[in-house]
């Protein structure tokens, strides 16, 4: 649900004002709670049934109690698996009036106006907790591969469809329900991207999940071109250019959350390829404390963003998490004191208090000219997304030089390699020297399902790759995931970051003057104690947070 609608129902009924509702938005961004949970901490109503009693008010409608009801087998079949599912709807009786349905969004008009037109009946909207909603539909619906199979049912087989059929087809109700029912059940999974991908002989959808691809039970091919056309409405692209590459935007109600999702189309020899890549609004709310950092490296950043100037980089390669750690910094310091500006590419949240500016190359606004500007725009702290040329580099040296803190990323393969990268981009080693006050390498490991994770005895070649001796592994245990449902037999449930910080001090600054090779400054900075990715993913193997396989493949 909308937290905003609740909240406004709440101040229309004077049981809230304007100040507590502000103070419950930000308690919101911070807890990562629901609103009846806020609500509740806030003594507005005494238990969160309350919250839902009060939206039945207001809606005149019932409040329905569903923890022993089951509905009727006919009144089920009124409401297939698939609209179930997307609507978030669930039938309940059917009288003279119509169906009544309790969704999990009642408050959105629109959501029972399009059940009414899907399945030919009245709606009336009965109100219940949305979470025990949710339930019941996975109980009484099954799986959810019964929704798709029965909406691609009822599109039947059409072969070489002119350029007019694909944009009919495009918005048919099945097409557009069957798209929306893909988003839905990403996002229910926690994907980070949604590929759509036309093949020679079949159409693919995946999903990446937890950093890795999953495939799901694919349409037929010929619906390929009607359902990269819907994605490309929805993301308002030009549906009838499929020669070149195209950008676009989807926000999306998905259940009781809102949903951003960058698009990107690529033409290929069979047709479209099409990306979408969901940005999770929850990790805006990421404090620094949760990330999993050690504690050593907790501290050093949270006294290196805290100082008035000077460079603080994190490295790793696409989908690392730099992005999630950066803005769990901003979060920090994003004080009323302080002036925050951030350049990015593009920007993928908004953030309150904090002016963010989107690069756009096609009018050469980059990140050297933004950062340029900026340094007459009175800023105490800087974020630019990316340092990728020495015009940039130089720039945010002299921001930094010129008191003012820089936050920024490298694509590096470790922490010691940004130094060396800076400097072969054409950078003064005693700028570089002089500016930077930390590193921070990271990548992200899948961590083992808790519902399957079990005790196991790695072979002998896996541990020899690991390069650790029988006297280092003592009596230590090794775990894996064997697979289960919650997991989808993978084994794995959930992301964990590795990290290595290079503390810049004195030693290391006078190894930058002197352009020392990174295999040197790495040495250096592991003599003064810096733990490597691959010693930090043994930490994490030890206390049975991943597997031996996750940190091979990515340290």
């Amino acid at each position: 649900m909308d937290t905003k609608q609740v909240l406004e129902i709440f101040i229309g009924r004077g049981m809230i004002d304007r100040v507590l509702s502000q103070d419950i938005v930000q308690s919101l961004e911070v807890s990562g709670k629901t609103i009846e949970e806020v609500l509740v901490d806030f003594e507005v109503v005494p238990d969160q049934n309350a919250v839902w009693q009060v939206i039945a008010m207001e809606l005149g409608s019932d409040l329905v109690d569903l923890a022993n009801f089951t509905p009727t087998p006919d009144v089920l079949a009124l409401v297939p698996a698939g609209l179930a599912r997307l609507h978030g709807a669930l039938p309940l009786t059917f009288g003279a009036n119509g169906l009544t349905v309790a969704f999990t969004d009642p408050l959105n008009p629109q959501t029972s106006e399009d059940l009414r037109f899907a399945i030919g009946h009245d709606v009336q909207v009965a109100v219940a907790p949305s979470s025990i909603i949710e339930s019941k539909i996975d109980e009484l619906y099954g799986d959810d591969g019964s929704g798709m199979d029965e909406l691609l049912s009822q599109l039947g087989p059409k072969e070489n469809m002119s350029e007019a059929d694909v944009e009919n087809e495009a918005n048919s109700a099945p097409i557009i329900r069957y798209v929306d029912l893909v988003i839905h059940q990403a996002v229910k999974e926690k994907a980070s991207d949604i590929h759509f991908e036309p093949f020679e002989n079949e159409f693919k959808i995946r999903y990446r999940v937890d950093g890795a691809l999953y495939e799901m039970s694919p349409p037929p091919q010929h619906l390929g071109l009607p359902i990269i056309s819907r994605v490309k409405v929805m993301s308002n692209m030009d549906i009838a250019e499929n020669r070149v590459p195209q950008d676009g935007r989807i926000v999306k109600q998905v259940g009781d959350k809102q949903v951003d999702m960058r698009v990107s189309s690529l033409p290929t020899q069979h047709g479209e390829s099409v990306v979408l890549r969901v940005l999770d609004r929850g990790n805006v709310s990421v404090e620094l404390s949760v990330l999993g950092l050690p504690r050593p490296v907790y501290e050093y950043i949270d006294e290196t963003i805290h100082k008035p100037n000077g460079i603080f980089v994190v490295t790793g390669p696409t989908g690392a998490g730099k992005t999630t750690t950066l803005y769990a910094a901003l979060r920090k310091i994003n004080t009323i004191d302080s002036k925050l500006l951030t350049a990015e590419d593009p920007v993928e949240y908004d953030i309150d208090g904090i002016v963010q500016v989107p690069v756009n190359e096609s009018i050469g606004l980059d990140f050297s000219r933004i950062l340029r500007a900026f340094l007459r725009q009175d800023p105490d702290r800087i974020l630019v997304g990316e340092i990728r040329d020495k015009e940039t580099a130089q720039i945010a040296i002299q921001a930094s030089l010129t008191g003012h803190l820089v936050l920024s990323t490298l694509h590096t393969n470790d922490a010691p390699g940004a130094v060396t990268r800076l400097i072969d981009m054409g950078v003064e080693p005693f700028l570089v020297a002089a500016s930077l006050e930390g590193v921070l390498g990271q990548r992200l490991v899948r961590t083992i399902c808790n519902d399957c994770r079990a005790a196991y005895e790695p072979n002998e070649s896996v541990i020899n790759q690991l390069g650790l001796s029988p006297h280092e592994l003592g009596d230590k245990e090794f775990y894996t995931g064997i697979g289960c449902d919650v997991c989808g037999n993978s084994g794995y449930k959930g992301r964990q970051g590795l990290f290595e910080l290079l503390k810049v001090n004195d030693s290391i600054r006078e190894l930058v003057i002197e352009r020392a090779p990174t295999v040197v400054i790495k040495q250096k900075a592991i003599e003064l104690g810096m733990t490597t990715l691959r010693e930090d993913g043994l930490r994490n193997i030890y206390n049975g947070v991943t597997t031996i396989e996750e940190v091979l493949k990515y340290t």
